[in-house]
């Protein structure tokens, strides 16, 4: 069996024995169509599973799936050749990483996943297919709650702050503008020193603007700063929380509830401000999408009863 998770930050790829021992394993560059590049993303791919599989044939591959993010139609034919080219009678069957996510919480063909990393989505799972997607919408527009949100609410509050006339000496390690505030300037002023608030906060603003996944790396020193007590961060994760949640309940039928991406995979005051709002929900946490992608190829030739049996040694890698 041969599992593909290819995302916007890395490929994986996991190679298992029907019974799920893991037999292979692989991680090469991005491998998202949509963001990358068509050529790239094969690329990335092919390198993976060249280094999974080893020395073993690839004639031994009876079953395979990719979960591709950035949806491409033209990467099917195209994977469909690399498989070929390791002797692998057939090409991947080929689904979104939604699926994929899910797959890596839950052997239960019914439920919800709620991904919250840079971005954030919410889908409803029927047969582990998507049935309905919430939010996801890209962090120009959307991903309420996800970790570009949080590190964006961070920085939007202190450089208002500074537009106001917060001094400019509560941003250095010493200063008594809160934890959140000595992070945030830390971050993105190191040892500068401006002259005034506003100065401060139009080199804050020019450095996002020029790098806006700087914004996205806030979120943990969020999560630090929630950690240690402070207000300003505390009630950015309490709002993170509340909008991750509510995107759920706009798709949650019944079922698990399957939590994924770093923001929610990771123990942290996001992921704990969830927990509290899902009380009563069955909450899972997504583990490895290669090992689950891999155990959704081998679910088709397995009864039902030895699949679900087998999920956790596919998504474990044990």
């Amino acid at each position: 069996m041969v599992g593909v998770d290819a995302g916007a930050t890395s490929t994986r790829v996991a190679v298992h024995t029907l019974g799920g021992a893991r037999v292979g394993y692989a991680i090469a560059g991005p491998g998202n169509p949509t963001a990358h590049g068509l050529t790239a993303a094969v690329a990335a791919v092919a390198d993976a599973l060249r280094e999974a599989l080893g020395s073993l044939a690839g004639a031994r591959v009876v079953s395979s799936l990719a979960g591709v993010a950035g949806h491409v139609e033209e990467m099917v034919p195209e994977l469909t050749t690399v498989w070929a080219e390791h002797g692998i009678a057939r090409g991947p069957r080929y689904l979104g990483d939604v699926q994929i996510a899910y797959a890596a919480g839950s052997s239960e063909p019914d439920g919800a996943l709620l991904l919250s990393g840079t971005g954030a989505v919410a889908a409803r799972i029927v047969d582990f297919d998507l049935d309905a997607l919430a939010d996801g919408l890209g962090w120009l527009l959307g991903d309420a709650g996800s970790g570009f949100w949080i590190g964006r609410e961070a920085a939007k509050a202190v450089v208002h702050a500074l537009d106001r006339g917060l001094p400019v000496e509560a941003l250095l390690p010493e200063g008594e503008g809160g934890e959140l505030v000595r992070l945030v300037g830390g971050h993105f002023l190191g040892a500068e020193r401006r002259a005034t608030p506003r100065a401060a906060a139009d080199r804050i603003v020019r450095l996002a603007q020029a790098d806006h996944m700087r914004l996205a790396a806030l979120s943990s020193l969020v999560s630090r700063a929630a950690e240690a007590g402070d207000p300003l961060a505390v009630e950015i994760v309490q709002e993170a929380a509340g909008h991750l949640v509510t995107t759920l309940r706009r798709v949650h039928a019944a079922g698990p509830v399957v939590l994924a991406g770093s923001v929610l995979t990771s123990e942290g005051p996001v992921r704990a401000a969830v927990m509290r709002l899902l009380a009563g929900e069955t909450v899972t946490t997504a583990r490895d999408a290669a090992g689950a992608a891999a155990w959704l190829a081998a679910r088709e030739l397995l009864p039902a009863a030895e699949a679900r049996a087998r999920h956790a040694a596919f998504t474990t890698g044990s």
